[in-house]
């Protein structure tokens, strides 16, 4: 009776090894089993999408730019169909703004540096202080700036208009508020359009989109002290893609 069990046993064996082992061979030399510690299959997936340009979704559609009208720095009024046909940055700032502001438009110097030249990339910067920043003030801190590109646009009008097209709009928070640097609270995040007027950005390394750019980090504290780095860089090169 042993021996009948030892070969019964012995024939399992050698059936699951003629049906099985060239299966794991084979799973081994494409790479779908790793190590206990790396990441499994679907992570991987998510890896090789990281930078990825995507569409940013609201309600299940593709978030577009909402309608707006303002006048420039040149006294011309400009609207969102202005910029139709190209890729452009949106922000949001105020000329006398004592913190992130010259930061973020230090930056935005050196993207429109990068794209000298390129007829269909612009910039759109929204002033939450109106009633200073006049069509002359913006002027002005244009050409100390070293703005170049004439599809930059600086652009003041109605106070209400512009904080709900930077909070209801785009999710970028703008008010009036005492206490904050200037008397004046935003955020330093920059959002990306695309030629046809929709709002876009790269995944992460999760696979998410990072929906806004950022475009500062604060002064005197470093990235090992946990800040987050600024995303010019990437911002710069996910243009350049949508071009």
């Amino acid at each position: 009776m042993k021996n009948k069990s030892y070969i019964g046993v012995s024939l399992i064996i050698l059936i699951f090894g003629i049906i099985f082992i060239p299966r794991i061979i084979d799973k081994v030399r494409n790479n779908d089993i790793v190590e206990q510690d790396r990441l499994n299959v679907k992570d991987k997936e998510k890896t090789r999408d990281a930078g990825k340009m995507v569409y940013i979704e609201q309600y299940g559609e593709k978030k577009r730019v909402p309608d707006f009208s303002f006048v420039n720095q040149h006294g011309d009024t400009i609207t969102n169909r202005d910029y139709l046909g190209k890729v452009y940055v949106i922000e949001f700032f105020f000329t006398t703004c004592p913190s992130i502001c010259p930061i973020m438009n230090r930056n935005l110097i050196d993207v429109q540096n990068e794209f000298k030249g390129e007829d269909d990339f612009g910039i759109a910067s929204f002033t939450i202080d109106p009633e200073f920043d006049t069509p002359e003030v913006l002027r002005a801190y244009a050409e100390n700036y070293g703005v170049t590109n004439p599809n930059w646009n600086f652009l003041t009008g109605d106070r209400e208009k512009i904080y709900e097209l930077a909070n209801a709009g785009f999710g970028i928070y703008a008010g009036k508020e005492e206490t904050a640097p200037g008397g004046f609270a935003h955020s330093g995040l920059f959002a990306l359009i695309d030629k046809e007027g929709y709002v876009r950005s790269r995944t992460d390394s999760h696979g998410n989109p990072i929906i806004y750019y950022r475009g500062y980090i604060e002064q005197n504290k470093s990235i090992t002290e946990g800040q987050e780095t600024p995303q010019i860089d990437i911002l710069m090169e996910d243009i350049n893609n949508l071009l």
